[in-house]
């Protein structure tokens, strides 16, 4: 289902101020994002991982605009076919970019006003892009509701009726509704217990199906990455520092700090526990106000090596097996990988475990 590329990102950085003092004097700069490559094709998902603070929403709020970016190019191909540089947008042609492309918000508690009904969150975009109203606004609201499995007739509640899950549809329903191109999943599933988790997964690959959309999924859970994605983007204080198809990158990784996120997952099977080499990493990400000279990685790296590392920042450069990976040794490392995610929810678990129900949210909602 991919195909041609529908967002290339080059040299992208975003830059914020950091602030002291009664005047607030600049002292300093974050560089939250900083020089990033990555193309997204159409049709694929791509999964983007690393610890918190590495600049992974940073990175999806300029793809959206709600951060214009500060240096570096986002070009976007539109459904004629036109490639659009997205940095430089303003008025209307930055509004009808954001119809194509939408946000999934992480947390479905805060992401939704307590004094608007369903009805109202969800049509919220149709008025606000001019495109319904009235009993047409509401006969579109009810369509989403039901792909997204809610009922119609609870259009008229309000979100404190609803369980975490429903309303994380309700979330799903109101990025949807303007049938958008590219969806940014930001920490989509995170705040969801298990069960209910592996029934919103599932029902991301069915509206990807249906309506042939684009996505980029931001997650701490290696599990669900590997589950949902088709290529995966590793991100290290601003930087990608490697990049490739998600089944190759799980098995056998080519930067250390890769290595390091994937001994992290979990192994509930107790055959499985004190296998293999698993490094974690036990000291906290730097300070991006102030990140290493050279490779940003070397202050936590076992391979790093001086002078090299300490002094030099590996490029992003392509491998053989369609991958990329910034790092001076990634050809002389042997780096272990967690093979076929046994130890985590695969693709076949999760789909027996939770299905998607057809109109039947997983819990039943109480009468408001």
């Amino acid at each position: 289902m991919t195909g041609q590329p529908l967002l290339t990102i080059s040299d992208l950085s975003m830059t914020f101020p950091i602030r002291r003092g009664m005047l607030k004097r600049t002292v300093g700069h974050v560089r939250a994002v900083d020089g990033v490559d990555l193309e997204i094709a159409a049709g694929q998902t791509v999964g983007l991982v690393g610890e918190s603070g590495c600049g992974k929403t940073t990175l999806g709020r300029c793809i959206v605009r709600s951060h214009r970016p500060t240096t570096g190019r986002l070009q976007y191909r539109d459904a004629g076919g036109r490639t659009i540089e997205v940095a430089d947008l303003t008025g209307d042609p930055l509004r009808d970019y954001q119809r194509e492309v939408r946000l999934i918000f992480q947390d479905p508690f805060s992401s939704l006003n307590p004094r608007m009904t369903l009805r109202d969150l969800v049509g919220e975009p149709l008025r606000t892009h001019k495109i319904a109203s009235g009993s047409e606004l509401e006969d579109r609201v009810a369509a989403m509701l039901r792909k997204v499995g809610l009922r119609p007739d609870y259009m008229r509640r309000y979100p404190h009726a609803f369980s975490g899950g429903e309303r994380q549809r309700v979330n799903i329903a109101r990025a949807l509704i303007l049938e958008p191109r590219l969806v940014i999943a930001d920490e989509a599933v995170s705040a969801l217990d298990v069960s209910v988790r592996a029934q919103i997964l599932n029902l991301l690959r069915d509206l990807q199906e249906e309506f042939a959309l684009t996505y980029l999924f931001i997650s701490h859970d290696l599990s669900v990455v590997e589950y949902l994605c088709d290529t995966t983007a590793v991100m290290y204080l601003g930087k990608i520092i490697e990049q490739g198809p998600t089944r190759e990158l799980f098995r056998s990784p080519r930067h250390p700090y890769t290595e390091a996120l994937l001994g992290s997952v979990p192994r509930p099977d107790p055959r499985l526990r004190g296998q293999g080499r698993r490094r974690h990493l036990d000291d906290d990400l730097p300070d991006p106000g102030n990140p290493p000279a050279g490779c940003r990685f070397h202050t936590r790296c076992p391979h790093s090596q001086t002078p090299l590392c300490t002094s030099e920042s590996p490029a992003l450069t392509p491998l053989a097996d369609d991958r990329s990976v910034a790092c001076h040794f990634a050809d002389q490392l042997e780096l272990a990988g967690i093979g076929p995610v046994t130890a985590s929810p695969t693709r076949s678990s999760i789909a027996q475990r939770a299905p998607v129900p057809d109109h039947h949210p997983e819990e039943e909602v109480p009468e408001p």
